[in-house]
């Protein structure tokens, strides 16, 4: 019997998980199909039921539904309930089984350049679900200093104060962000600014302000705006991709038990995003 995946979300076409993960799915021999799943709000009940039957191995979550499929599983990590979103979801023999692989995948670039995060001193523009996925992480990492700002400080500081963090978390708006641009040595854009068109999230002057041996990290898995001015001030960059490959990698293990091949997803993901 084939089993089926897929990406529940609202829009969902422009994904690269559809070739990321049928690649693997192929190489191990796995008879698993992964499908695009475009799903409405009001149908998002009734399609993360469907994941009960036994020929489905679970699905991933994407905007704007990870909260509701937080309300809608039986069972969750520890991480995914901090975030309080749920992006991977497992069929166990018709129970719903819950992740948060966004977490780890936020972190593993992070790791792979060998930094540091309880050293770190970090920046994280945004208040949503995402910037909220990625304080999550910092902090589960021992980073020393963390702030986030928002254009609605309202945003930022309930987002905060959610959380009851172990270390001091500074919230504002984002034209207040600048004393802490000055020593930070991660900056973090988890808005949607920059996924498409020319914009900012903050003002370009602002990147002036951070030290020459900060990372800039956008959570898109493209050169956005962000990055490209970034790169043009002699910064270090990271884009999104390697977050995406990762939580990959991570759902694929819920899914099967495997271990995925890693470089081959890469791969499919790259070429996908580069078609």
């Amino acid at each position: 019997m084939t089993q089926r995946v897929g990406l529940i979300g609202y829009p969902v076409e422009h994904s690269l998980s559809p070739a990321m993960q049928q690649a693997a799915f192929d190489a191990l021999g796995i008879d698993a199909r992964y499908e695009l799943w475009p799903t409405p709000e009001e149908e998002v009940a009734e399609r993360i039921d469907g994941l009960r039957r036994p020929d489905y191995l679970g699905a991933n979550v994407t905007l704007p539904h990870k909260g509701v499929a937080f309300d809608l599983v039986d069972e969750m990590t520890e991480r995914a309930r901090m975030a309080r979103a749920v992006n991977t979801i497992v069929n166990r023999g018709g129970r719903l089984f819950g992740d948060n692989t966004d977490i780890p995948g936020f972190l593993a670039p992070l790791h792979q350049r060998g930094i540091d995060l309880t050293q770190t001193r970090a920046v994280v523009l945004g208040a949503g679900g995402a910037a909220r996925g990625v304080v999550i992480a910092l902090l589960s990492a021992g980073c020393r200093q963390i702030s986030v700002g928002n254009r609605t400080p309202d945003r930022a500081q309930a987002m905060v104060a959610m959380l009851h963090p172990p270390v001091p978390i500074w919230s504002g708006p984002l034209d207040a962000l600048a004393e802490w641009l000055e020593g930070a040595t991660l900056l973090v854009n988890a808005t949607a600014v920059g996924w498409h068109g020319d914009a900012l999230p903050i003002p370009a002057a602002m990147l002036e302000l951070l030290p020459k041996d900060a990372l800039v990290y956008d959570l898109t898995y493209r050169d956005t705006p962000l990055l490209l001015e970034a790169r043009r001030l002699g910064l270090d960059t990271q884009d999104g991709l390697e977050m995406l490959v990762q939580q990959g990698v991570e759902s694929f293990r819920l899914w099967t038990g495997k271990e995925p091949p890693v470089d081959l997803m890469r791969a499919a993901a790259l070429a996908g995003r580069d078609a």
